[in-house]
C-alpha cells in the first residue's frame, strides 16, 4: 500500500466524534487546541471566562479522551463543524487548531458569531517570504522525523514553535503522548485556508500572535489582511498565547462583544 493510500485509509477510519469538555454558563465558546496538549490542559488559563461564558473544549483526535487518528486539519475541520457548530458560537483556535478552525468556520459560517485564530502555522499563506518558508520547512521536518527519540523531537518542536518550556528528562507523560501523536501529522504548510470565503461571509475575525517569532507575525498579518480581520499581539508567553491568561482573555471578550 502506498503512503497516500495508507493516509486515505487512516482518514476513513478517523473518529466521527470527539470528547468535549464543558465548563461554565452563558453563550457558548468553542476552543480548539493545537498540538501536544488536549482540550482540558490547553485552555486552563481561560477558566475565569466560565463566569460569563460556556466553554466547549474538544479533545482533538489522539488527545485526551478522544480516540486516535492521524492529525489532519481538513478531516478535523469537518468534525468540529459537524459536532460543535450546530448552534451559534464564538470559535477560537490555537496553532494547528487555528487552521482547523478557519476551515470549520468556512463550512458553517452561519453558526460562527466570531472567529479568533492564534498563531496558525500555515506558512503557505505567505509562501516565498524567506523567514516563513524556513519556518514551514522546520515544522515539517519535526513532524516527519517519526524515527527520532520522542524526547528529542519534543525539544526540537518546542524550539521551532517558540514554546518557552524546559523539557525535563523524562518529560511528563502528557507531553510525550502528545508528541507521539503529532509525529506523522499532515504538515501545516500544506494548508490553504479559505481566507477569501471567510472574508466574503463577513465573519468577524481576530488574528492574534505572541510577538516572538517573525514568521508567525507575517503569517498573522496576511490572514488578517485577507480576511479583513482585526489584528492583535499578546506577548509574554511565546507561542502559548492563551497562557498569558487575563490579557488574552480580555482580547477574547472584547472581540466576542464587539458584534
Amino acid at each position: 500500500m502506498s503512503t497516500s493510500d495508507a493516509e486515505r485509509q487512516q482518514d476513513r477510519m478517523a473518529p466521527r466524534r470527539m470528547h468535549v469538555h464543558r465548563w461554565g454558563a452563558g453563550p457558548p465558546v468553542v476552543l480548539v487546541h493545537g498540538a501536544i496538549l488536549g482540550g482540558r490542559e490547553a485552555w486552563r488559563a481561560q477558566r475565569p471566562l466560565t463566569e460569563r461564558w460556556t466553554l466547549l473544549a474538544p479533545d482533538r483526535p489522539g488527545h485526551g479522551q478522544s480516540p486516535p487518528a492521524r492529525q489532519d486539519f481538513e478531516t478535523e475541520s469537518v468534525l468540529v463543524a459537524e459536532q460543535l457548530l450546530d448552534q451559534p458560537v464564538h470559535l477560537v483556535g490555537m496553532s494547528y487548531g487555528a487552521i482547523i478552525s478557519m476551515y470549520a468556520a468556512a463550512l458553517r459560517p452561519e453558526h460562527v458569531r466570531s472567529l479568533t485564530v492564534v498563531e496558525p502555522p500555515c506558512s503557505g499563506v505567505a509562501r516565498g517570504v524567506a523567514e516563513v518558508d524556513a519556518y514551514g520547512v522546520a515544522v515539517r521536518e519535526v513532524l516527519e522525523a517519526t524515527d527520532t527519540d520522542p524526547i528529542e523531537s519534543l525539544r526540537r518542536f518546542f524550539a521551532v514553535a517558540g514554546v518557552w518550556i524546559d523539557v525535563t528528562d523524562p518529560p511528563p507523560p502528557v507531553l510525550l503522548d502528545g508528541m507521539r501523536q503529532l509525529a506523522g501529522a499532515r504538515p501545516p504548510d500544506e494548508a490553504e485556508p479559505p481566507l477569501d470565503r471567510l472574508r466574503a461571509t463577513g465573519l468577524r475575525t481576530l488574528v492574534v500572535s505572541g510577538g516572538h517569532l517573525p514568521a508567525n507575525e507575517i503569517i498573522c498579518d496576511v490572514i488578517a489582511r485577507e480576511t479583513a480581520g482585526e489584528r492583535a499581539v499578546c506577548p509574554g508567553a511565546g507561542h502559548l498565547v492563551p497562557d498569558t491568561g487575563e490579557p488574552f482573555n480580555r482580547l477574547l471578550e472584547q472581540h466576542f462583544l464587539a458584534g
